[in-house]
């Protein structure tokens, strides 16, 4: 029974929906769990229900007869957005068609041919497409190859364009354009199987989806078998055959081909391309057969090959009510990031067909729709409509299966005079709905949506199914704003399969480096592009995420025993700290445009770098000396801790949304309550005083000098002349105006030797340089003194207190600090 199988079908749904949430709560996606919405639950069952009968009443869903893409496996239509295109081998056919009419004298006894990848159409064939802006030419052969098909003395009608190319597969060896094919417009063929049961006429029109890129130049029109045969056999009042049923086979009716097979059960092909071939070659038409590897539309469940076929569906017209050019003016009033997923968009809406939402399966929202047996129109009654969404909204949309038509109609219509529709609605008119119990219903929401986030398949899916939906029926798209990220391949660029064995699993890697590693590989990665993923790539994600951690931990570590009561006077803090205030400016500014952009990729270069090269490799250097070593409530390390905690602050709030457990982990650190938590914070401000684009440019000169320090010092380290940067005394050679720009700055500090002179004078020869740093030399000295057994420093004082001979005076005060502390 249906409702059975529909059961069945909510449990198994049930159980995935299940291990999804599982899997998204273990990647840290923040969501309502408890209460997901699922277009399956009874109150979006009835929504969808109330919004196709939207569609009906206001005329824009309607039942017709037209060519739909079908799956023989799945024995249903599909939607444009169930269907992917996958390479296939076609076998195609030049076929002869005889000329009996035509204003032309010249095409007397000639033969239009036509070309075509799909032999099995040929029984529903009944016209000819030319080209009104192409040349057309009578070809007579005179010399043929061995074993062709073609025929000394035939005369053939072909576009100039493509004439060499269908001489050489049909093996013509020579031929002479005797004419040109001037009257074609209305020119009447022979079908190539007449006096088999084929015997109508085949009439020629100009179309213009006619090309020149392959074939022959002549289109055979199938009108049951295509959209645009179809408009075409419209267009020029051809008859629209029904040749095909749902099986896949031919139906009883169609000669010569009753029951033959196109495709079966499994998606194999079947034998109705060899039984048209081979009547094809009995009757003389065929000129010449060959194959074809190219792009072919399949089912996206199945993977199998799909048809078209005409049949009786339900559609939403893309014409009544305006919906195309609403469409089209809502896009145009769309955020597109990337920004040519609104081209991409844009084309598929103007070019698409009226959208076919019915679909032949048990499992799904009905189409709540009651017809008219005497006038075939479908019952438009907003009272019914009503009471369909109250019995869904109570039972689901089972209510439709298990109730008799008389508890929607009321009494108000017989149910003897009225068919019940048991067609379910496309998938995708679901998902197109979904912004409606979603925003619409929920009172922490709002419609419509700031943001549609998906990849970029979903221009034909869910973005364009909830577009049409919604303007449809309010007149405008449910979102401001889309972005589309590209697909994950594997790290060679390739598509994931399980015969490459490249598939890379995000189970897996959460499982093997945890799901940081994860996240961080999403937001180094540019969406706007395929995203590549490996071992290899996965190597460098570990890496940098150990970097970023080990950024927190040290200052975590070295906020030990600090307290913002403590807190150094920002406005008195060294110039060194000031900088890196303005640095924390900076990518505040960077960080909140970057997120209003959803610049990911952004977002985390500038925070990477921040962390990698700004703080550890340069601030967290030279500051480590004074975090060490200085006295605990110095200025300089009150100072200092002072700015590591606007740095924590910031951090842990901008890394929050990437390195969700991290940033949990490293506040609780700090600040440790049940009712913490990092994902409670917004991020912080930043004081408008903190930006000195002045200094911003002296330091950015006082860090190239202090490359060219360590540059040298590099070198003396490989020729162990030194071992630490402590052991060296550089002699720095500037010229004056960098020299005035470094006033003030103690470069000895900064560069982390034990002392450095600044001259002015010309540098030696054998002076240290970089190529893109002019005007900066280094002589790398060696310090005088003895070495700090507490700090490395080598200096002359040291030995000059007899409490401590062993270090520094700055390490002798700090020592006597920690014992009287004790004391």
């Amino acid at each position: 029974p249906i409702v059975e199988f529909r059961r069945e079908c909510r449990e198994f749904a049930d159980e995935w929906i299940n291990i999804q949430r599982n899997e998204f709560k273990r990647l840290g996606v923040m969501g309502d769990w408890e209460t997901p919405y699922t277009t399956m639950a009874f109150e979006a069952e009835a929504k969808i229900a109330a919004e196709i009968g939207k569609f009906l009443m206001n005329g824009g869903l309607f039942r017709g007869s037209k060519p739909v893409l079908w799956s023989v496996v799945e024995k249903t239509a599909l939607a444009e957005a169930e269907v992917e295109y996958m390479e296939y081998k076609s076998t195609t056919l030049y076929v002869r068609f005889p000329i009996v009419r035509s204003e032309d004298n010249a095409l007397k006894d000639a033969a239009v041919v036509i070309w075509t990848t799909t032999p099995w159409t040929i029984p529903g064939n009944r016209g000819i497409a030319f080209s009104a802006e192409a040349s057309y030419g009578i070809y007579e052969v005179s010399k043929i190859s061995d074993n062709s098909s073609a025929r000394v003395g035939e005369r053939l009608v072909l576009a100039d364009d493509l004439a060499d190319a269908v001489k050489e597969t049909a093996g013509i060896d020579a031929w002479a354009r005797v004419s040109g094919a001037n009257a074609l417009n209305g020119t009447v063929c022979a079908h190539p199987l007449r006096d088999k049961g084929y015997d109508f006429n085949v009439p020629l029109f100009p179309g213009d989806f006619v090309t020149m890129e392959q074939g022959s130049g002549l289109v055979h029109i199938g009108p049951g078998h295509g959209t645009d045969d179809f408009n075409f056999a419209i267009a020029n009042a051809l008859e629209i055959p029904q040749s095909v049923g749902e099986d896949g086979a031919f139906y009883d009716h169609v000669p010569l081909f009753a029951g033959r097979v196109i495709y079966d059960q499994n998606g194999k092909s079947g034998d109705a391309n060899g039984a048209v071939i081979r009547e094809l070659i009995a009757a003389n038409k065929l000129l010449a057969k060959s194959s074809l590897r190219h792009d072919y539309p399949h089912s996206w469940r199945s993977k199998a090959p799909l048809i078209f076929r005409n049949t009786s569906q339900w559609f939403i017209s893309m014409g009544t009510n305006d919906l195309r050019q609403k469409a089209l003016d809502a896009i145009n009033q769309t955020t597109f990031y990337p920004k040519q997923g609104k081209n991409r968009l844009h084309a598929m809406i103007e070019n698409r067909p009226d959208w076919c939402v019915s679909r032949q399966r048990a499992w799904g929202v009905p189409i709540t729709v009651f017809i008219d047996k005497e006038s075939g129109e479908p019952l438009r009654d907003q009272a019914v409509v009503d009471r369909i969404v109250a019995a869904f909204l109570e039972e689901g949309a089972d209510a439709w299966f298990t109730s008799p038509p008389e508890r929607f109609l009321n009494g108000d219509y017989d149910p003897e005079h009225y068919e019940q529709v048991r067609d379910v609605i496309d998938v995708w008119f679901d998902s197109g709905s979904t912004h409606t119990f979603v925003l619409e219903d929920r009172a922490d929401q709002r419609w419509p949506a700031d943001l549609y986030l998906e990849g970029s398949d979903q221009h034909r899916g869910w973005f364009h199914s909830s577009l049409l939906e919604a303007c449809g029926t309010r007149g405008r798209a449910p979102y401001n704003a889309v972005l589309t990220h590209g697909f994950v391949m594997a790290e060679d660029g390739r598509k994931m399969s399980k015969s490459l064995g490249n598939i890379v699993a995000p189970q897996k890697i959460t499982e093997q480096s945890g799901a940081e590693i994860l996240r961080l590989w999403v937001v180094a990665s540019d969406y706007s592009e395929d995203l590549k993923v490996g071992p290899e790539i996965l190597k460098h994600q570990i890496d940098a995420y150990r970097r970023l951690r080990n950024t927190l931990r040290f200052l975590i570590g070295n906020l030990h025993g600090y307290e913002a009561a403590t807190a150094f006077p920002v406005a008195e803090v060294p110039e060194l700290e000031h900088w890196v205030l303005h640095r924390l400016w900076q990518l505040d500014t960077h960080v909140r445009r970057c997120c209003n952009e959803f610049d990911f990729h952004g977002l985390f270069r500038e925070l990477y770098n921040f962390c990698t090269v700004d703080l550890s490799a340069f601030y967290f250097d030279i500051r480590k000396d004074c975090l060490y070593c200085d006295p605990v409530d110095s200025p300089s390390r009150r100072a200092a801790q002072t700015v590591l905690a606007q740095i924590f602050d910031c951090l842990t709030a901008w890394l929050a949304p990437i390195l969700c457990f991290t940033a949990e982990e490293a506040w609780l650190a700090r600040n440790p309550g049940e009712n913490e938590s990092v994902h409670l914070r917004t991020f912080p401000a930043i004081d408008e005083k903190w930006r000195n684009d002045k200094l911003g440019a002296r330091w950015e000169n006082i860090r190239q000098v202090r490359r060219v320090v360590l540059g040298a010092l590099e070198v003396e380290r490989a020729e162990k002349r030194i071992g630490s940067s402590l052991q060296a005394a550089p002699r720095v050679f500037l010229t004056q105006e960098i020299a005035r720009s470094l006033d003030g700055a103690d470069l000895a500090e900064i560069a982390i030797t034990s002392n450095i002179t600044v001259e002015t004078s010309s540098a030696p020869a054998n002076a240290f340089t970089l190529p893109d740093a002019n005007g900066i030399a280094v002589l790398p000295d060696r310090a005088d003194g003895k070495k700090c057994e507490r700090c490395w420093k080598v200096l002359p004082e040291v030995g000059a207190d007899p409490v401590y001979p062993d270090i520094c005076r700055r390490c002798a005060d700090a020592v006597r600090h920690f014992q009287e502390a004790a004391e």
